[in-house]
């Protein structure tokens, strides 16, 4: 939701350089994540630029499409290490990012996408000043 003008400071080039590391674009991010089903969290670490953009190339294909948010969920997730060999023979897949599939719910795909792309700051981390209405 947007804040109006009065509620929002501006920001300055004084600012910016007073408060270089606040402003600073941090790489090395993660978060960690409940999945309710399972009763247990997982780390997702800031998905890089490429690999956003990559997955955004792959959801507007046809042919990847559905492949999409389970190839950033693969390259996200942190802990547990999706990409152990060990563990993608143990579940049977035939393609590395199988795993995904094997471990998560569709839905909980989906959400565990969305909040890698929201550390690198797609969806709702810019919103709109509105202007006060005399």
């Amino acid at each position: 939701m947007g804040e109006t003008k009065k509620d929002i400071k501006k920001l300055t080039l004084t600012d910016i350089i007073k408060n270089k590391e606040k402003y600073q674009v941090k790489d090395d991010v993660t978060e960690d994540l409940i999945i309710d089903r399972l009763g247990v969290s997982i780390t997702i670490r800031k998905p890089e630029r490429s690999l956003c953009l990559e997955t955004i190339q792959m959801a507007h294909d046809p042919n990847q499409a559905d492949k999409s948010n389970n190839f950033v969920v693969y390259n996200a997730v942190v802990e547990p290490n999706l990409k152990d060999k060990a563990l993608q023979k143990e579940f049977g897949c035939v393609e590395p990012t199988d795993i995904v599939e094997k471990l998560f719910d569709p839905g909980e795909v989906d959400e565990i996408a969305k909040a890698c792309f929201a550390l690198s700051g797609y969806g709702n981390s810019v919103s709109k000043v509105k202007d006060l209405k005399n």
